[in-house]
């Protein structure tokens, strides 16, 4: 198999991964977090629980631009960088709106 291929078939093989892993660990704290910040339903679920989702289509929409413009090695360690500060932002979110807003980077990155 040519070494190319492989690389592209591995790094879209991790991105699958990373969003299904996102959606299990989102999944497993679903009710924890929606007791912690007493959230209706109807906010819960369009904000907390599927702000990495939006994020994920934004990013699907405008994804190429930067890898034109810039290149897919510095993109991809800026996809890695957005990883970063989301997980850290996500822990450290003291109301529902910054740990959504933190989820939407995480979704911009996958």
């Amino acid at each position: 198999m040519d070494r190319k291929i492989f690389r592209i078939s591995l790094t879209a093989a991790l991105a699958g991964f990373l969003f299904g892993f996102d959606t299990v660990v989102i999944s497993g704290a679903n009710l924890p977090i929606k007791a912690l910040w007493n959230t209706s339903p109807w906010f819960h679920g369009t904000f907390i629980m599927s702000m990495a989702l939006w994020g994920t289509v934004i990013g699907a929409l405008f994804g190429g631009i930067p890898c034109d413009r810039f290149g897919r090695k510095k993109t991809l360690f800026w996809i890695g960088v957005l990883y970063f500060i989301s997980a850290l932002g996500s822990s450290f979110a003291a109301d529902p709106y910054m740990f959504s807003f933190f989820r939407f980077i995480g979704g911009l990155g996958v």
